[in-house]
């Protein structure tokens, strides 16, 4: 588990190793063996709050990447915790929890595999916005949305909503990404609601301009990445700093996610 603050400068929390410990005396990431029953995020969580006094309700998860050794194979989740909160040791396995600036971690002596991985695992301390053109979208699918497009635009936020982890995000060094999801309606779509990962913004007037102003709107640790074919609303995005993808990106995703 890789928990990070941005202060605005990025921090990290480590583990240095107690000497009962494989590695005893270095620095890497809080975490051990996967249950069977358990996926990768959930398990780093576990693994965390046992190691430390981290509360893992507190981490919001944004990345997870993959290391494979041949014999042996291991994943790193990365998320953002709203603060530089103590964090103590809480096991055998943990000499000391520390909070260290991003550009002080390779002055360490750090874990062998953690030292391998530490400069790609710094490219993904950011976050991911996803800002989606409904309109856009539910319009490059044949799917009847005409007839009705509040259901249909209801349809699209929960089909989204359901998928855990999106690939081939633009510019990613890590396997999956876990974005914050925001999704702008506009006409008769503006009353379809927020639900549990994705918020829904209704615009109050042009949609274009909505997306617009939320591509620009962006925090330190933020990338924000718009989803729509609309030429012209492309543009603004990308003058505006933001990153723009198709629809078909998206509607990828969607169709991954069902077939699993």
């Amino acid at each position: 588990m890789l928990p990070y603050f941005t202060d605005p400068e990025p921090y990290v929390l480590l583990q240095k190793r107690s000497r009962l410990s494989i590695g005893g005396g270095t620095w890497g990431l809080l975490g051990g063996a996967r249950h069977s029953h358990e996926n990768p995020v959930e398990a780093a969580l576990r693994e965390a709050s046992e190691e430390s006094t981290l509360d893992p309700a507190t981490v919001r998860v944004h990345w997870l990447s993959h290391e494979d050794h041949g014999g042996w194979s291991y994943a790193t989740v990365i998320g953002r915790v709203p603060s530089r909160a103590r964090v103590r040791p809480q096991s055998f396995e943990s000499a000391a929890v520390e909070w260290v600036p991003a550009d002080e971690v390779a002055d360490r002596k750090l874990f062998p595999a953690f030292a391998d991985a530490w400069q790609r695992l710094r490219r993904s301390l950011y976050r991911v916005v996803v800002v989606v053109d409904v309109a856009n979208v539910m319009g490059s699918r044949a799917d009847g949305w005409w007839r009705d497009r509040r259901g249909a635009a209801e349809r699209l936020r929960d089909e989204i909503a359901a998928i855990d982890g999106f690939d081939g995000v633009p510019g990613a060094v890590a396997d999956l990404c876990y974005p914050e999801i925001v999704l702008v309606v506009e006409g008769a779509a503006r009353g379809v609601g927020t639900v549990e990962g994705a918020e829904v913004v209704a615009a109050p007037g042009s949609g274009d301009d909505t997306i617009a102003g939320l591509a620009a709107r962006r925090a330190p640790d933020e990338h924000r990445l718009v989803v729509t074919a609309d030429r012209e609303l492309r543009a603004r995005c990308e003058a505006a700093g933001a990153e723009v993808v198709g629809p078909r990106w998206l509607l990828d995703a969607i169709r991954r996610s069902c077939s699993t």
